[in-house]
């Protein structure tokens, strides 16, 4: 195409093209037999993607330097410098976006008479970022933004905090709170998902939002599901709201849903079948918020000992809180073969065809009887599984699987093409043990597993494994 064609596509007028070649970003392009500039595809996507990154803050000098380093080598300390204090800068936009998207969510779903007088928020920007004189109430408590972008949809009104951490996943060490946040701030960092700073700012936020709402007496719901990740969530709520007073939450906490055989979760529902459960949201009785001090405390221990005996009992008000504890203990390596439930149920998809983790993915959660597991989780159990010589899994060429997203590209590791390697098809017949062919560093709860300190959970006899 010509340049005037590339231009308009990209968004840039002609000049900005030109100015681009003379600098060196955009390759000097082909000539037709007439002398005419020649473009193709990647021209317009490449200047759309130098605008996007203007667009975040980068210079075009600072562009030019990343380029460098992406065709000729490593970076230098100080680029890696620069580098970490832009994905800051990032991550604070980030953070302001949704910000004000919350907001933005809270006008549509507003079922105050005013918003001169709108208690859930609605009016942030005419008090220019000051706090509502009056609490939003009821603050509604959920396990992400699904359910939450949902209520905030139905006239219950109110506020939505997402409680968004992923417990099953990373330590979750015994000892003060600020010391957890800043170990799940640290992990989740490391994965991928942000910086350190911003992710243990939000999580701090998050905390303060729950206590001073109940503290002010507000009316708190927590809205969960059954499965693992949301009763984990529930857990940690309820154990940080037991000390408040003068008001305890009520709660929403759902297996079923009428017409739904095949119910999953919240996100599922519209806004009117949302509504349909308030009605039988029940205040949690002070059984309900002792079982939950005495859960957490278990599931925080560094022994897994605790976290056994707390899935073997019932907990009053808390009825899907055992399965949930069972299919956790999974995740210790088992005996035999030494893989977790998520791991081997990774194995058995890719040994019955599954041919790349989306696929893999897919037929995993249909092993599960109350699947908690999102894709980029899965991808990095499944990259862990795919690392190193003795590796249980890998690409059809060979090759180990690259990093998984947020780390890696997300769409280029969910089409890999999948097989099973000769130890992966020992371990999944139990004449190899994954522990001992690829080691062991992993959190489960409170206990840090390591091949010296190998816990594991037998799922058929559910009895608890020491360490060797």
């Amino acid at each position: 195409m010509r340049a005037g064609e590339v231009a308009r596509r990209a968004g840039v007028n002609a000049a900005t093209l030109r100015y681009y070649e003379r600098r060196g970003l955009l390759p000097e392009p082909a000539r037709t037999p007439s002398g005419h500039r020649h473009y193709d595809e990647d021209a317009v996507r490449f200047l759309r993607a130098i605008k996007e990154a203007q667009a975040i803050g980068f210079t075009l000098a600072e562009i030019e330097e990343y380029l460098r380093v992406a065709r000729s080598g490593p970076a230098s300390a100080a680029l890696r410098t620069r580098a970490a204090a832009k994905i800051d800068e990032i991550d604070a936009r980030i953070a302001r976006l949704r910000r004000m998207r919350d907001e933005l969510a809270r006008i549509v779903g507003c079922a105050c008479d005013s918003l001169d007088h709108c208690t859930c928020g609605a009016a942030y920007l005419a008090r220019r970022g000051r706090e509502a004189p009056v609490r939003p109430s009821p603050l509604h408590v959920t396990n992400g933004d699904s359910a939450g972008n949902t209520l905030r949809q139905t006239a219950l009104g109110g506020a939505v905090l997402p409680w968004q951490d992923v417990l099953h996943e990373g330590p979750l060490p015994a000892g003060p709170r600020r010391e957890l946040l800043q170990a799940r701030a640290t992990f989740l960092s490391a994965c991928g998902w942000g910086s350190r700073r911003s992710i243990l700012a939000s999580l701090e936020d998050r905390d303060r939002q729950l206590v001073r709402a109940l503290q002010d007496g507000q009316q708190v719901v927590l809205w969960f599901e059954h499965d693992l990740y949301d009763q984990l969530q529930l857990v940690d709520a309820l154990a940080l709201a037991a000390p408040e007073p003068p008001r305890t939450p009520e709660l929403v906490v759902v297996g079923a849903f009428p017409g739904k055989p095949s119910f999953r979760g919240l996100g599922e529902l519209t806004a009117d079948e949302l509504e349909a459960l308030w009605p039988a949201r029940l205040p949690a009785s002070q059984d309900t918020l002792a079982a939950a001090v005495s859960v957490w405390s278990a599931l925080r221990h560094p022994d897994p000992s605790a976290l056994a005996a707390a899935a073997q009992a019932d907990h009053p008000g808390l009825p899907f809180l055992r399965p949930a504890l069972l299919r956790l203990l999974e995740e210790l390596p088992a005996p035999g073969d030494g893989l977790s439930g998520t791991e081997r149920r990774a194995l058995q998809a890719i040994a019955a065809g599954a041919a790349t983790p989306a696929a893999a993915f897919l037929a995993e959660q249909d092993l599960e009887a109350a699947p908690f597991l999102g894709d980029a989780w899965f991808f990095r159990a499944l990259a862990g599984l795919g690392a190193g010589p003795d590796r249980l899994g890998e690409t059809q060429d060979g090759d180990p699987l690259p990093p998984p997203p947020p780390l890696g590209d997300a769409r280029a590791f969910a089409r890999l093409p999948l097989r099973l390697t000769g130890p992966g098809q020992r371990v999944l017949d139990r004449r190899a043990d994954r522990v001992a062919l690829l080691g062991l560093d992993r959190w489960v709860g409170g206990s840090h597993l390591t091949p010296a300190a190998a816990w594991r959970w037998d799922p058929a006899a559910r009895v608890l494994v020491r360490p060797a």
